[in-house]
């Protein structure tokens, strides 16, 4: 049986052909045009390579599953053009990308920069409740708060221009690989894996970022052998376009004196069209704020060795979320917690893990059964995960309707009094 291809990127290439590689990777809900600021000076001494993420800016709507499958599909991109070796700076997502090449093709890295990253992406409840709400309500009250999330509020005020120009990137993104990026920052954790990165890497955060700030950049220094944390002052999120000459500054910097030799070069492509940074928004050039590259120890965390328990407190929590299973752990004691960790280990290890039906479907039975049954608490938990698994209001509506038919109206008319409430408390965009 030959192998299923593996889906290659949108790109765009700037500088020298002959020139070593420099890639730079976006963040969620962005395109390549994040780092229009940083090119014009880049690309004086590196070819620089950009991408965007599946369905943003106008690339294929193909949703990855992992940021491991994001990874596997730019090198897929970068083998067709020859490239072998190459430098590589992400943001956020991008960042989680660019930990996966270090994992697990180090071969290929000559240098790391990771940007507005973390090893871990908040918690998984909130990613999965933004993939609920652009579900519901479509990308619309993201994209309206996203300069909120991504800039300062000096920034977004003096920048109008820019900032609307933030708004109208992540609403042409698509809604579906948008979804799928915020399930691969939901499951995204390489905290127990940072010793293994093995290349020269320099962590860069904006002080008042809120989203992956300085807090989980020590995180990632703490962790990454010999890494170095630069700390850009006045910037939040999107820290290359609300400071791009601090930025730029810190990355030629970091990507001059520790490049790993040897490296191969890419080829010449025509670069694609799409909305750029505005240029009447652009400040003129000021000197850039303080941000020194500041070395710190490294520690290796403890290795873990998950079974059937790991395996089902992790599908536990995806599913009920965060909040959820730490309520229901904290709550044990002496007499119930073997009680907990048998349901954690059978249902959501052994069961749950079963590849016999897809998330959606076990959702729709335990709906139909909790239903049935009149477990109207544990009912509340798993409409909350069957939204995130995937299923809609409407769906849910039918799988109650369908359980009225054949389980009774008094346990359906208990059912959707429950469900409707979850619903709207999951769905209902926050201002």
């Amino acid at each position: 049986m030959s192998e299923a291809k593996i889906e290659t990127l949108q790109y765009r290439f700037d500088g020298p052909e002959d020139a070593p590689v420099l890639i730079l990777g976006p963040s969620l809900g962005t395109t390549w045009h994040m780092w229009d600021r940083q090119v014009p000076e880049l690309a004086e001494q590196w070819r620089v390579f950009r991408f965007d993420l599946p369905g943003h800016g106008g690339a294929p709507a193909h949703p990855a599953g992992s940021a491991g499958e994001l990874a596997a599909r730019l090198l897929a991109t970068l083998d067709a053009l020859g490239v072998q070796r190459f430098g590589y700076a992400g943001c956020a997502l991008g960042g989680a990308i660019g930990i996966e090449l270090a994992l697990r093709h180090p071969e290929r890295l000559a240098s790391l920069a990771l940007v507005a990253a973390s090893p871990r992406f908040g918690t998984a409840d909130e990613f999965r409740q933004r993939g609920v709400i652009v579900r519901t309500n479509g990308l619309d009250p993201i994209a309206r708060t996203s300069p909120e999330r991504w800039f300062t509020g000096g920034f977004a005020a003096a920048q109008p221009a820019i900032t609307e120009w933030a708004v109208q990137m992540v609403r042409t993104t698509d809604p579906g690989c948008y979804i799928a990026a915020c399930e691969i920052l939901a499951a995204f954790d390489v905290r127990a894996e940072l010793g293994r990165v093995g290349v020269p890497t320099m962590v860069l955060v904006g002080s008042e970022d809120q989203v992956t700030g300085p807090a989980e950049a020590r995180t990632l220094v703490a962790g990454i052998p010999d890494a170095r944390l630069a700390v850009v002052p006045g910037a939040s999120h999107l820290v290359p376009v609300e400071q791009p000459a601090a930025v730029t500054d810190l990355l030629v910097h970091h990507f001059t004196t520790a490049w790993q030799q040897p490296f191969d070069t890419g080829q010449i492509v025509l670069p694609g069209t799409s909305a750029a940074l505005p240029a009447q928004a652009v400040p003129p050039k000021v000197p850039a704020p303080v941000a020194e590259i500041a070395p710190a120890a490294a520690t290796a965390p403890s290795e873990d060795r998950p079974d059937r328990y790991e395996t089902g407190l992790k599908i536990r929590r995806e599913v009920l979320g965060d909040a959820h299973v730490d309520q229901e752990l904290a709550a044990a004691d002496r007499f119930s917690g073997d009680f907990q960790e048998f349901v954690t280990r059978y249902a959501w290890g052994e069961v749950w893990d079963r590849p016999g039906l897809d998330r959606r479907t076990r959702s729709c039975i335990a709906l139909t059964a909790l239903a049935a049954g009149g477990h109207l608490e544990d009912l509340a938990a798993h409409t909350r995960a069957a939204l995130r698994n995937g299923l809609t209001p409407d769906e849910i509506r039918e799988v109650l309707l369908q359980t009225s038919l054949y389980c009774g109206l008094p346990a359906a008319a208990g059912a959707f009094r429950v469900a409707q409430r979850v619903i709207q408390e999951e769905t209902t965009p926050t201002e």
